[in-house]
């Protein structure tokens, strides 16, 4: 089915990401946060007090926060301080991308 295709991602060919070293520890941060929206979920079906729901979900907030924050340092990093220093063309095109990022970031 077309719907089991993954669409390809727009960086495809690209250099790897910058967050390829710490792949397996971005990966465990991310299930403890999956964990953490779960847990909001339990709290839900169990007519929790709302009080103590909302304080989950600043800290499901934070914890989501905390890692786009690193992601970003990564990217800053390695991706764009990689094609700054290459003089590669588009260096400028990665220093708008994560412009647009922060900018994303800082809005929500």
């Amino acid at each position: 089915m077309a719907d089991d295709v993954p669409t390809p991602s727009p960086h495809a060919g690209h250099r790897p990401p910058g967050y390829l070293d710490q792949k397996d520890a971005h990966l465990k941060r991310l299930r403890r946060i999956e964990g953490q929206i779960r847990g909001l979920q339990r709290q839900v079906e169990n007519d929790t007090y709302c009080i103590d729901v909302l304080t989950q979900v600043s800290a499901a907030t934070r914890a989501l926060e905390s890692f786009a924050l690193g992601l970003l340092d990564e990217h800053l990093a390695h991706c764009v301080s990689e094609a700054l220093s290459s003089g590669d063309q588009d260096a400028q095109a990665k220093v708008k991308e994560a412009s647009a990022a922060i900018a994303r970031l800082v809005r929500s």
